[in-house]
């Protein structure tokens, strides 16, 4: 057995020569610090994503449904995040926040529609 140095919180330890934490609650913790950044960045992702599809929903109980896109962004809309795109055989771009997409037309208007079975 050998004097190991935990490497969260720095005591002294006997175990094996190539054991790295005094115990699983520091092994835990040093790796949670790790991750922190890359997880923090998705989480504020997420929290956009799920706030966009929050409003979608609310405008379309329906279904489908028309608003105005000034409407959408006083309510918090930010329209640089979605999860995926859906182009449409006339050539219309569909994005999506989850299973609610909108469709940008002319004159601040947008389509809002539920996510079909058939659309990837």
């Amino acid at each position: 057995m050998a004097d190991n140095c935990c490497l969260e919180c720095q005591e002294t330890f006997k175990g094996r020569a190539d054991k790295k934490f005094c115990s699983d609650y520091c092994r835990t913790s040093y790796h949670n610090k790790q991750n922190a950044i890359s997880n923090s960045y998705v989480r504020i992702i997420n929290n956009i994503l799920r706030k966009n599809r929050r409003i979608l929903l609310k405008h379309n109980p329906q279904d489908k449904a028309k608003t105005s896109k000034s409407l959408l962004i006083r309510e918090g809309f930010n329209f640089n995040y979605f999860t995926n795109e859906y182009v449409s055989k006339a050539g219309k771009v569909y994005r999506f926040c989850y299973d609610q997409g909108y469709l940008v037309l002319d004159n601040d208007l947008i389509v809002i529609v539920k996510k079909k079975d058939y659309v990837t």
